[in-house]
């Protein structure tokens, strides 16, 4: 068999998306389907979302790309912007969340390197079930095999410890640590949100040696949870943090956020991006940030995401056989289930045209676009509902 001109490294399904409309895609045979996966967590206010198209289009026809050759009256104003709301200083703009995360790395390394002259500390302690991206250096942060198998040597740099366990987190330090590496809350690895203790517990180690709290928010930040970045959750700021996926809101677009301490290192010549901040990613940026970087937006969200949990949390109590908890954050829900997730995921998208995201530890992924309401939270129910009645797991 010949290789598909698309290389075949994602098990595509049936569906073909050729058009979206609010909170819903439309296949390329006119199938309607209600998306609470947002591109996994992307498309944040959906598919057609009059600022965001607007700023592009408007963009568009005035510059979409020049290099980093030149001065950046766009991206100065969106940096500007994400100091002015986030804990950071100084932001890097990337293509993605993968090169985001991968920026955040170099920069924590080049804290104790370049600034410090400290060669030997050059390791992130990152965790179990982490997801950081797939480059060599993202994967390589991962201990998970099934994302290591075939690229082997790992790159060196990286201890895993056990996610939301300080001790295990401490036992792993040695004189060549740079910092941690962590996920406020798990996407991919099951929507499992940290506890308090563990995410300051990292905190204060960081301060009283000297190293770096890198935060990969590429999932869970941008409004997600109900706070424009999850940290905000736990009273506490990080020294590097990345973001990615609805920061453009389906436009590539990711960002390395640092304080003025944690950049010292990173000066002329140390990290570059071909199309990293180009006018065009800028202006959907911008239009990104005018919609969800308000305190009214924020508390719908919170709002929103409450009253879909405990719409949930009623419906698992109709099937205790297949549904095991609700967790998550703001409008980044899982729920947790008894039996294997994907077949169940397969099943809502065939038959109940309900898009949702499956995850690990047995976790079936709720990402509606943001500014869902109460018509797409009754469909959503209504389909879940469908789906969970005509679900047969040894059908899988």
């Amino acid at each position: 068999m010949s290789i598909t001109p698309l290389m075949p490294v994602y098990p595509r399904c049936g569906v073909r998306p050729v058009e979206g409309d609010h909170c819903h895609l439309i296949d390329e045979d006119g199938t309607r389907y209600l998306d609470f996966a947002s591109g996994i967590a992307v498309n944040l206010l959906g598919h057609s979302h009059a600022g965001l198209i607007g700023a592009i289009q408007r963009q568009a026809e005035k510059l979409m790309h020049v290099s980093n050759l030149y001065g950046s009256p766009q991206g100065e104003a969106l940096a500007q912007r994400l100091v002015d709301a986030t804990f950071a200083d100084t932001v890097f703009f990337t293509n993605s969340g993968a090169e985001a995360v991968e920026a955040a790395i170099k920069t924590a390394r080049a804290y104790h390197q370049h600034e410090n002259g400290n060669s030997d500390r050059f390791e992130l302690i990152t965790f179990s079930n982490a997801f950081h991206g797939r480059t060599m250096a993202t994967i390589s942060a991962s201990n998970q095999e099934k994302m290591h198998k075939g690229f082997y040597p790992m790159l060196a740099g990286f201890k895993y410890a056990e996610f939301d366990d300080l001790d295990s987190a401490k036992a792993l330090m040695s004189d060549k640590t740079a910092g941690f590496l962590v996920e406020p809350i798990q996407g991919e690895g099951g929507i499992r949100p940290a506890s308090d203790e563990f995410m300051q517990g990292l905190r204060a180690l960081c301060d009283e040696h000297d190293l770096m709290l890198v935060l990969d928010e590429v999932q869970c930040g941008v409004a997600r949870t109900g706070k424009l970045y999850g940290y905000e959750h736990y009273g506490i700021e990080p020294d590097i943090m990345a973001t990615a996926k609805g920061i453009g809101g389906g436009f590539p677009l990711g960002a390395c956020l640092a304080t003025e301490k944690a950049a010292r290192g990173m000066g002329f010549g140390t990290h570059g991006s071909t199309y990293g901040g180009n006018p065009l990613a800028m202006a959907a940026g911008m239009a990104v940030m005018d919609a969800v970087a308000n305190d009214e937006f924020l508390a719908e969200v919170t709002e929103k995401g409450e009253r879909l949990r405990a719409r949930l949390e009623q419906f698992i109590g109709n099937y205790p056989d297949l549904f095991e908890l609700v967790r998550g954050k703001g409008l980044m829900l899982g729920l947790k289930m008894k039996v294997e997730s994907r077949p169940f995921f397969v099943h809502l998208r065939d038959n109940h045209q309900l898009l949702t995201v499956a995850a690990g530890d047995n976790t079936l992924r709720v990402l509606p676009p943001l500014v869902a309401g109460d018509a797409e939270f009754d469909e959503f129910i209504e389909k879940l509902s469908a789906g969970a009645a005509s679900f047969e797991p040894e059908d899988a």
